[in-house]
């Protein structure tokens, strides 16, 4: 898996009126259209894993309000929901917590034919549960340990991993808890544990570099979205899968790569 980073995107964009919004994020009509080319080449790309019984599995982390589940909708909304699903895994109950700590995520692998997107996953062990103390030490550095090999393990076995980390800025972030605050729509979203995760933002930026430097690998590296501007995140993102699999009838005029302002690899 390789970057194939372009101008294209930013030439095109200067030729369009108004692309971008006086506080220099995208403007909706511009990412629409641009969305609206994308839309039939996932269509093409899911075809693509039906007919020919491929597994892609799809991972997204990040910083809480970053836009993965956004980032999720916007990919699923053409496809068949028969053969595409997100997995959002609650907090192991006690049965699970005597598991092996990988084995309730390795349930969810996509089975022949089949895309599956987790939002979140097995790399909370990377960031969420040490920084609260929901795991231990000895627990953390074991994880660190097996994931590599547990990747390579699924990708040996045929499996299409991405790994897409949703970084924001901490007033970024602010921000948004503060639109949910006042949405009804999306208040649902919120919880203690947000505003936790809010004030100790710094310590998810050491864990992320570590989760980073660890277990970004050649056959599984880290793609990270400077994700401020959900919309140039999304458009970035949906442009790398595209670019990196060789699926039937791709518009490679179209899949020209991403934007290296956006889009950071590490592996």
């Amino acid at each position: 898996m390789q970057v194939n980073y372009t101008k294209a995107l930013a030439e095109y964009e200067k030729e369009v009126k108004k692309v971008y919004k006086k506080n220099g994020k995208i403007e909706t009509k511009f990412y629409l259209e641009v969305l609206e080319d994308l839309y039939l080449e996932l269509v093409k790309l899911q075809k693509w894993v039906i007919d020919n019984d491929k597994r892609l599995l799809i991972i997204f982390e990040g910083m809480d309000t970053g836009g993965k589940s956004s980032s999720m909708k916007a990919l699923n909304r053409y496809w068949n929901p028969r053969e595409a699903r997100t997995v959002a895994l609650s907090k192991p109950n006690s049965k699970e917590l005597g598991q092996w700590y990988f084995q309730r995520h390795l349930k969810q692998i996509p089975n022949a034919g089949e895309i599956v997107c987790f939002d979140r996953s097995w790399y909370n062990r990377a960031g969420i549960e040490p920084i609260f103390g929901f795991c231990t030490e000895e627990e953390h550095e074991l994880f660190y340990n097996q994931v590599n090999d547990v990747e390579k393990m699924l990708i040996d076995d045929g499996v299409i991993v991405f790994k897409f980390y949703l970084n924001i800025s901490k007033e970024t972030q602010s921000k948004r808890l503060e639109d949910r605050e006042g949405d009804p729509l999306k208040s649902w979203k919120l919880s203690d544990l947000d505003y936790k995760s809010h004030a100790r933002y710094d310590e998810y930026v050491v864990f992320k570099d570590k989760m980073f430097k660890k277990s970004g690998t050649a056959v599984a590296p880290w793609c990270m979205l400077d994700a401020n501007d959900k919309k140039r995140a999304r458009l970035n993102l949906i442009r790398f899968i595209l670019s990196n699999i060789n699926y039937s009838n791709r518009n490679d005029e179209l899949i020209t790569g991403v934007d290296e302002k956006i889009l950071s690899f590490y592996g």
